[in-house]
């Protein structure tokens, strides 16, 4: 099992966002010195409540704490973006980190997003947008020329210089939450990032329906990463009490922004206990250990990305949070041992 830090990058509008991003980049150091091989953060845009870094330069700025772990952009809201950006973007992190850039890629939900950037004001293309702009990345990366006409993006006969570090490219994982939407990833063969908002319970029939569509389109399929929220404390009871005043309000904003759309009929409105059964890890060391082993046996999953921090949340808990994880979590597990 290997570990990702998801860092925080929002933030509530009085604070200062020079300060949150030292936070961040000390929060790395601290993730390395804890055993996490993986530093990551998302992206929004018109973000309200909350104000938001842009993804790739705060990735960049990170990239020198984070020497010799993994970065990643998990995910990027591809269909509003030109590829021949990301691409070439992407190409300069992948230099930046030593050849340790993981990309991340999402559909998006937010209707505002997409009329701002030109591409709304239906959802209905977003999913093909995203799939034709990997297949232009991906010929980008690895063609000496490229000419290139779809339904949504056009190249001119050109000829192609930069390249990312890693070959063919970075791993590219693709963020999917509907059942229509994780086939889709498994029939294009392309490990599932599993969303931090769906139990476990559901997300036991999602793999095994990604996996059966892998199959049929004739793609190995390996360990999936997952994204979790985390809060690890002395004690477990602590540690939900901890959470809740910044976790409750980030998912009642998920749902004010139309995210609250999980398979098996699941819903962010209602109470924070229920709300986290099975949902969320909260708890002491020992606890945290059990329900990680419990989703690498229940998912097959091979990497957990933790977020365990959330607008409002002070500095000093992250920090906290880092040390109890290095010495009582990481442990636990093979690649630590020793």
């Amino acid at each position: 099992m290997k570990f990702a830090l998801f860092l925080l990058n929002q933030w509530l509008p009085q604070e200062d966002m020079a300060a949150k991003i030292q936070e961040g980049v000390e929060q790395v150091k601290a993730a390395r010195e804890a055993g996490f091989d993986m530093v990551c953060t998302g992206q929004h845009y018109l973000s309200y409540p909350y104000q938001m870094p842009t993804t790739l330069p705060y990735l960049a700025h990170l990239a020198p704490a984070a020497e010799g772990m993994y970065i990643g952009a998990t995910v990027l809201l591809l269909p509003l973006l030109p590829p021949v950006e990301v691409a070439e973007s992407v190409a300069t992190l992948d230099a930046m980190s030593g050849g340790r850039f993981i990309l991340g890629v999402g559909q998006g939900y937010r209707a505002e997003e997409n009329i701002a950037f030109g591409t709304g004001p239906t959802l209905k293309e977003r999913a093909a947008r995203m799939m034709e702009s990997l297949e232009v990345m991906k010929l980008l990366w690895t063609q000496e020329e490229v000419e290139f006409h779809g339904d949504y993006y056009h190249i001119p006969r050109v000829k192609i210089a930069t390249r990312t570090t890693q070959k063919p490219y970075p791993p590219i994982w693709v963020a999917a939450n509907s059942d229509r939407a994780v086939r889709r990833a498994a029939r294009a063969g392309y490990p599932w990032l599993i969303n931090p908002h769906t139990t476990i319970g559901t997300l036991e029939g999602q793999v095994g329906m990604y996996r059966a569509a892998a199959a049929q389109g004739e793609h190995a399929v390996g360990g999936l990463p997952i994204l979790r929220e985390m809060y690890v404390h002395q004690g477990s009871a602590a540690a939900f009490e901890h959470a809740r005043p910044y976790l409750e309000p980030k998912y009642q904003a998920y749902a004010a922004w139309g995210q609250d759309e999980v398979p098996g009929q699941e819903s962010f409105r209602v109470p924070f206990e229920t709300l986290a059964k099975d949902r969320f890890l909260l708890g002491d060391p020992g606890r945290i250990v059990e329900e990680v082993y419990g989703y690498q046996e229940r998912l097959g999953v091979d990497r957990m990305v933790f977020r365990i921090q959330w607008p409002g949340m002070p500095h000093k808990d992250v920090m906290r949070q880092l040390e109890l994880f290095g010495k009582r979590v990481a442990p636990a597990f093979p690649r630590f041992s020793g």
